[in-house]
């Protein structure tokens, strides 16, 4: 199975180059070599992990593996180590800001603690982190680099003379490549049918107008409040997400703390666990994320604990529909939020409970926010 997923890879990466041809333009330079880093298990302390396999480009760049969680977490590269978090995608993640403080609102930054500020934060991490790709220190990682020569020639020819002076400089211009790469247009095509229905190339079905009404409104539902970047609705290259941290209940994921021996040791403190925020009215805040894709990116939530995007949406139902008060993939009351006293009830209770026929209608509009190349694995069911 190793080796299949890595000719997989290695198929991938010969389809991209093409595209990111070395033509002379600073910029392409950069985003090549990124890519070849991107697929590259060299970054890893065993050399068995790239930042592909969490993030599989032919899958919405997310860890579809089952890693034995049912795709809710990650395998590290010593094979044993598993996170507490679900891969996010990284398809439209160069949208996000940078992470700041706006009225008292934490705004942007990456992963859902918001604890890496831009993406050239956000690839400096991995490589680093004990239970992903487990390297040590830069130091590791820059000499792995310049042992091998084409990656020492390309960084000295892009990045000068000077890029080899001292390890940070060098692990400076290793994240810029690879977040170079995350800014192509590889990762943000803005071609599902949406997109699609907005350039005049797509009719939307009766079901996915409906869908498409009751997410903007804000008398029927409240996705918009957080799923909407710009300000107008139906304008081009939304990212559906407005890059908010937010509490909404997220009960803790029993069987996957049961797996990576975590148990009720420890708790997601989200946005709190972030270095650099210390106000415990941000305990258990998530960074919201973009709608794009979301279809063929599960499962759910920060800690993959839902496996179907109705059980998502009947989740957010149950603040305001008395009647939904069972979790339909365990038969069983919804669990109880992990960090209870921020939860954001003032947003979640707003809007009216939904029929059978809005859920429908609303997941055919989400699925048809899915880039044009994964539309094939959009799931029948939802």
């Amino acid at each position: 199975m190793k080796t299949k997923n890595f000719i997989l890879l290695i198929i991938i990466s010969c389809i991209l180059k093409p595209i990111l041809a070395n033509d002379g333009n600073q910029f392409n330079k950069k985003a090549f070599l990124g890519q070849r880093l991107f697929f590259d298990t060299i970054l890893s302390e065993n050399r068995t992990q790239s930042c592909s396999q969490c993030h599989n480009p032919s899958h919405g760049f997310i860890d579809n593996r089952d890693n034995g969680v049912k795709s809710m977490a990650s395998i590290g590269d010593d094979e044993i180590s598993l996170g507490d978090r679900n891969a996010p995608t990284l398809t439209y993640s160069s949208f996000a800001p940078k992470l700041h403080l706006n009225k008292n609102q934490w705004i942007g930054g990456y992963f859902y603690d918001g604890r890496a500020s831009d993406l050239e934060a956000q690839a400096g991490k991995s490589p680093l982190n004990p239970i992903e790709m487990g390297m040590d220190n830069i130091s590791l990682v820059i000499k792995r680099l310049k042992e091998d020569k084409s990656y020492n020639d390309e960084f000295l020819s892009i990045y000068g003379e000077s890029v080899f002076i001292n390890d940070e400089t060098a692990y400076d211009a290793m994240k810029n490549s690879i977040a170079e790469f995350e800014r192509t247009n590889q990762f943000s095509t803005f071609d599902s049918k949406y997109d699609r229905y907005l350039n005049g190339e797509y009719e939307l079905t009766v079901l996915e107008d409906l869908g498409r009404s009751l997410f903007f409104s804000n008398n029927n539902i409240n996705c918009s409040s957080c799923h909407q970047l710009n300000l107008y609705e139906d304008s081009k290259e939304e990212t559906f997400s407005n890059y908010e941290y937010h509490n909404i209940g997220i009960p803790v994921n029993f069987f996957l703390r049961k797996s990576n021996g975590l148990g009720l040791v420890k708790f997601d403190h989200g946005l709190l666990s972030n270095n650099f925020i210390s106000d415990k009215k941000h305990d258990g805040k998530i960074k919201v994320p973009t709608l794009r894709n979301v279809s063929i990116t599960g499962p759910y939530m920060h800690n993959g604990i839902f496996q179907k995007l109705s059980t998502v949406i009947k989740f957010y139902d149950k603040y305001v529909n008395s009647a939904q008060i069972i979790n339909p993939e365990t038969g069983k009351l919804w669990g109880k939020p992990e960090i209870p006293e921020t939860v954001n009830l003032i947003e979640l209770r707003k809007g009216q409970k939904l029929t059978e026929r809005k859920i429908d209608a609303l997941i055919a509009f989400i699925n048809i926010l899915t880039d044009k190349r994964y539309e094939y694995l959009i799931p029948k069911e939802n």
